[in-house]
């Protein structure tokens, strides 16, 4: 047991790392700890809560996943919310993103749920502009 957890933290350390890490959060962490845990349940005779466990953290994990996927705009419309053009370059995504952010944000006073749009919206063009550029190989 113990030379499988050196293993499991050699391997996650790896993947924090290298970045592999980088769409995950606190809530995949937790999601996949409990679902170890039913695992470990599962071993030692506990069927039902080992289940229990496990079944619970791929709903969640799925739900997480979907709420997340559920987010994004047209990349039109994010265009038109940040106010750049179809060429824009990453530097002006960021500059325009920066330019309103600072002025609708809530500590500032601004609404939370248009902060969250303009957040949004500058993902949607970070990623299409990703998925656009080829990436050296």
């Amino acid at each position: 047991m113990p030379v499988l957890l050196l293993i499991l933290v050699g391997g996650l350390g790896w993947a924090w790392w290298t970045g592999k890490l980088k769409g995950y959060t606190y809530e995949d962490g937790v999601a996949l700890a409990l679902f170890l845990l039913g695992i470990r349940l599962l071993t030692t005779g506990r069927v039902l809560p080992g289940s229990a466990l496990m079944a619970g953290a791929i709903l969640w994990a799925a739900y997480r996943r979907g709420r997340a996927g559920s987010a994004a705009m047209p990349v039109e419309d994010a265009r038109k919310l940040l106010g750049v053009g179809p060429g824009a370059s990453l530097a002006e995504i960021r500059d325009a993103h920066r330019r309103l952010i600072i002025k609708v944000h809530p500590d500032a006073g601004g609404s939370a749920e248009l902060a969250n749009r303009i957040n949004v919206a500058r993902d949607t063009l970070v990623a299409e502009m990703n998925r656009r550029t080829p990436t050296a190989g």
